[in-house]
C-alpha cells in the first residue's frame, strides 16, 4: 500500500540553515532579513586580487546571541 500523502519538503535560506547549525552546536542566533543590515552595503569583494571573484551574491545575515561576533554574512561566489 502507498500513502497518500506526499513528501514535505520545508525550504530554508542558506541564513537560516546557518542558524539552525550553530544551535546544534549551541550558538543562539536568527536571521535578519535580506539587506537589514549594515554590514551588506558596499562591495563584498576587492578588485585588486586576481583570485578574487568578479560576482558575489549577498544571501543574508545571521544575527549572534551573546557572543563576540555581531553578525555573520553569507555570501555565495561565482
Amino acid at each position: 500500500m502507498h500513502d497518500t500523502e506526499s513528501d514535505t519538503i520545508a525550504y530554508e535560506t542558506w541564513p537560516e540553515k546557518v542558524s539552525h547549525m550553530l544551535k546544534a552546536i549551541g550558538i543562539d542566533s536568527f536571521t535578519k532579513e535580506r539587506g537589514a543590515d549594515s554590514v551588506e552595503i558596499g562591495d563584498y569583494s576587492s578588485r585588486l586580487f586576481s583570485q578574487t571573484p568578479r560576482m558575489v551574491t549577498n544571501l543574508g545575515v545571521v544575527e549572534l546571541k551573546n557572543s563576540n561576533i555581531d553578525v555573520i554574512q553569507v555570501i555565495q561566489k561565482g
